[in-house]
Order: C-alpha cells, then sequence, then structure tokens
C-alpha cells in the first residue's frame, strides 16, 4: 500500500485545523479569566453552605469580574482577592445579572453583604471598611442561605479552616 505524500500532508493539516477550530469553540463557551475554580464554605446559623468560586486575583481578572456574564448558577461565584485587606469598591458597569457582594475581613468574617445590586449600574458599591475579599453570588443568596455579617467564610484566601 503506498501513500501520496501531499494528500498526507493535506489531511494532517485538515485535522491539525480541525483540532484547533474545536478547541477555539471549546474555549469560547468557557468564562472569560476562569483561572480555577476551588470550594468555599460559609458557616451560618442554618449551617455550611457550599459554593464554587471562580478566583479573581490578577488586576485583570478583578477589573473584569462578572462583567457580560448572562448568568451564573446558584452555588456558584467570584471571589475577588484583594491583598492587602483594604477598604474596596466595586460596581455593577457591564454586568448583566443581579448579584449579592460578600464583603471578608482578612480573618474570614463576612464585614458587609450588598444584596440584590442593580445590574448596569455605576453606582460604587462599598465594603465600608477594609476588606481581603469580596464574594460575589447571584442575588438573593445571601438571604435564601440566612448568610449574614458575623458568618464565617472558610477559605485559604483567608487563613485555616
Amino acid at each position: 500500500m503506498s501513500f501520496d505524500r501531499k494528500a498526507v500532508r493535506f489531511l494532517s493539516r485538515s485535522w491539525l485545523a480541525a483540532i484547533l477550530v474545536f478547541a477555539a469553540f471549546a474555549l469560547a463557551g468557557a468564562p472569560a479569566g476562569a483561572a480555577s475554580f476551588q470550594p468555599l464554605e460559609i458557616v451560618t446559623k442554618n449551617g455550611v453552605q457550599v459554593f464554587s468560586v471562580e478566583m479573581a486575583t490578577t488586576d485583570q481578572e478583578k477589573q473584569t469580574g462578572l462583567m457580560y456574564r448572562k448568568e451564573l448558577a446558584d452555588g456558584k461565584g467570584m471571589l475577588f482577592d484583594f491583598d492587602p485587606e483594604q477598604e474596596v469598591s466595586m460596581w455593577m458597569k457591564n454586568t448583566y445579572i443581579s448579584l449579592d457582594m460578600i464583603f471578608i475581613r482578612a480573618d474570614g468574617r463576612i464585614l458587609r453583604i450588598a444584596e440584590n445590586t442593580e445590574p448596569l449600574s455605576t453606582k460604587i458599591i462599598s465594603s465600608q471598611g477594609p476588606a481581603r475579599g469580596v464574594l460575589e453570588v447571584p442575588a438573593g443568596t445571601a438571604q435564601k442561605y440566612g448568610i449574614r455579617p458575623g458568618d464565617r467564610v472558610a477559605h485559604p484566601l483567608f487563613g485555616s479552616k
């Protein structure tokens, strides 16, 4: 059996092109800046609530956040790392879904919750005190699970569990 070298090269290039196109479509479906997902727990009076959070640690990830997303599933969120602990200001510019913003101190205690934020708003939402992290989850999550200021967040960002 003999092979035509030109045909083999053409088929090889076609397969490579097809693989690259498939990879591009697969990546296009992934959330922008989806560096990693990690488990996060919030200990409330009602029990422990577990979330899967996307980390926003770089300046680009923090600037983009959940902008342009059309949905965020229950139990999912984005955790922003603001090391060192500092006064944090957020907004909802280019964010199409309403969120609960949970501001967390360096010791893992919830400082403040901004519930049901207004989509596409440029209104500044402040931590109203020093925060190490901000957890953004779908609007209504804090009320649904009874999450309150003072509750403890367990995640490596806030030290040991």
